[in-house]
């Protein structure tokens, strides 16, 4: 397991805000020579630490402008009735994040559409319509002002 000490705190941080820093200035930023800098990120990158790199989209500008959180409780609480409903939702574009959680309810959702009818649509056409699910609950997000995603 890679030892996560203060430079590669550093490291992580500074490509979590932006993963298309080049070697050279990571290195600036974190205060190591650009090999020394190197070394750590493919190790990082080597021992999954660093999962990947991705674009972050903005929602208003691909046409996905209605964001909402979805809570989800299931009719059955089996292992068939999960995976049956991660097999459903890992097919709905829509669905951006999908979360198992404790508490009342078992999954939590974020969930991207053009509009409001759009959302109501997936809600009550593709949602609404698993065998699975027993409770939706949905939180419109009205803005985010800290989203580290971002």
């Amino acid at each position: 397991m890679t030892k996560i000490d203060a430079i590669n705190e550093s490291i992580l941080h500074e490509l979590a805000r932006d993963g298309r820093l080049s070697n050279l200035q990571l290195a600036d930023r974190v205060g190591l020579s650009p090999s020394a800098c190197l070394r750590r990120v493919q190790e990082l990158e080597r021992t999954g630490v660093i999962k990947g790199y991705r674009a972050v989209l903005d929602p208003e500008k691909t046409g996905r402008g209605f964001v909402a959180y979805v809570t989800v409780g299931l009719s059955a609480h089996t292992k068939a009735a999960q995976e049956a409903f991660e097999r459903a939702v890992s097919r709905a574009p829509e669905v951006r994040e999908c979360h198992n959680i404790t508490g009342t309810v078992e999954y939590l959702l974020r969930v991207e559409a053009a509009d409001l009818a759009a959302y109501k649509h997936w809600h009550t056409e593709i949602l609404g319509v698993l065998p699975q699910v027993r409770a939706i609950t949905t939180f419109v997000v009205m803005g985010s002002p800290k989203d580290d995603r971002a």
